[in-house]
């Protein structure tokens, strides 16, 4: 389950550009700072104490645009309507501009703008309101005075107010769709996890079923094969033969669940390293030149590693074939100690095409770790100096324990 997300967009920037947003707040502080306290003294012949104190009190908050830019609303607001009140007992000029001077009305679109980029919809509609309240107050105190920046401002504010809360729906949108890639991708990768697992879990029960079958018939058997058995050897062999048929029972019934209606094609005998050169064949003739080395005397093979070096071998030559269209790919299989050794490696494309698919998922890799991990072998893959790409994976001969958990990158 994912994390609600909430109205303010959690994500900062990394590095350098999140120390953007101050420089920016800081660069508009020392702007409009000096500007206000020249315009105050000398425009509307204020003191210059007065003057300072108000400038300070309506530019210096915009320090805190980029991460607190309600607490300045609730700074900035009132003093520029002090501000105005300040102006008003002032002697009326030629050039005045009341109620909003321009150097204080900059500075408030470019808080509306801060406060649009992060709060949610309510309080820029509260914001607004009041500040048309305050304009339309102020005009009606003294409209002589009024010269048409009581207007402009909650006109341009409300384009702002508009344009920030767009930016900001669209970065959370993208940020939440961005999530939900992420859980989607994760589920997919999940979904084809466990279906391979259910695959692996069919073959396995056609490869032990076979086993399970011979002690059953043996079982059964050895009393007509043996007829100078005791008793109680007899009852023994009764019993071993009534496990495996009921084992065997309860692996067919498993099956059922497993394959579902439809799959009646999973019947079919599995393959081993005996087909391998069969696969090999069929992929060169639909396009790939690829090539099989398999070394003479390999000997008898369990079957669990029998099949999983035809299925690895047979999802790295689709691999190739769907991402690395006409690359030369030589398949090697050899014993290796204590092991089956299986190496698929392929060079780069022959030509410079695009590939048949070209947003791999990674999921054939994730089947191949789960058949190597069930093995208790080892799986290695990645990318060649050259652009071409290796598979090589380890495969025990002897039972060994499979991990009890996939790595991480398993998965």
């Amino acid at each position: 389950m994912t994390e609600p997300i909430p109205e303010r967009p959690p994500g900062r920037a990394t590095g350098p550009a999140r120390y953007l947003p101050f420089a920016a707040a800081v660069a508009l502080t020392v702007l409009i700072l000096p500007v206000t306290l020249v315009n105050l003294r000398d425009q509307y012949g204020m003191s210059g104490g007065g003057a300072a104190a108000l400038a300070v009190v309506q530019a210096g908050p915009l320090l805190m645009l980029a991460h607190r830019p309600l607490r300045a609303w609730w700074i900035v607001f009132p003093a520029d309507v002090v501000g105005a009140l300040a102006i008003l007992v002032r002697p009326a000029h030629a050039y005045d501009v009341w109620p909003w001077p321009p150097a204080p009305l900059i500075a408030y679109l470019f808080l509306l703008l801060a406060l649009a980029l992060r709060e949610p919809r309510r309080t820029l509609v509260g914001v607004w309101l009041a500040t048309g309240a305050a304009s339309l107050a102020l005009h009606l105190v003294r409209p002589d005075r009024s010269t048409g920046s009581g207007l402009i401002l909650p006109v341009c504010g409300a384009v702002v107010l508009v344009i920030g809360a767009a930016v900001r729906e669209r970065r959370v949108a993208q940020r939440r769709l961005a999530e939900q890639e992420t859980v989607s991708e994760a589920e997919r990768a999940r979904r084809t996890l466990l279906e391979e697992r259910a695959r692996i879990a069919r073959e396995l029960h056609d490869v032990v079923a076979h086993h399970m079958s011979v002690i059953t018939v043996q079982a059964d058997s050895a009393p007509y094969r043996l007829p100078d058995l005791p008793e109680a050897a007899r009852e023994e062999f009764g019993t071993i033969a009534a496990s495996a048929r009921e084992s065997l029972a309860e692996m067919r019934r498993l099956l059922v669940v497993l394959r579902g209606d439809g799959a009646e094609g999973e019947r079919a005998p599995q393959p081993g390293i005996d087909r391998l050169q069969q696969l090999v064949e069929s992929t060169v003739r639909a396009g790939l030149p690829a090539e099989l080395s398999l070394a003479a005397g390999l000997g008898a093979v369990p079957p669990a590693v029998d099949l999983s070096a035809y299925r690895i071998v047979q999802e790295a030559l689709a691999n190739v074939v769907r991402h690395a269209p006409g690359a030369r790919t030589r398949v090697t299989v050899a014993q290796d100690g204590g092991g089956l050794a299986v190496r698929i490696v392929n060079g780069p494309p022959a030509e410079r095409v695009s590939p048949l698919e070209s947003a791999g998922t990674g999921h054939g890799l994730v089947g191949m770790r789960e058949r190597v991990r069930l093995t208790g072998g080892t799986l290695e893959t990645g990318p060649l100096p050259d652009g071409g790409f290796r598979v090589a994976a380890w495969l025990p001969l002897s039972p060994s324990a499979p991990a009890d958990t996939p790595a991480p990158e398993d998965v």
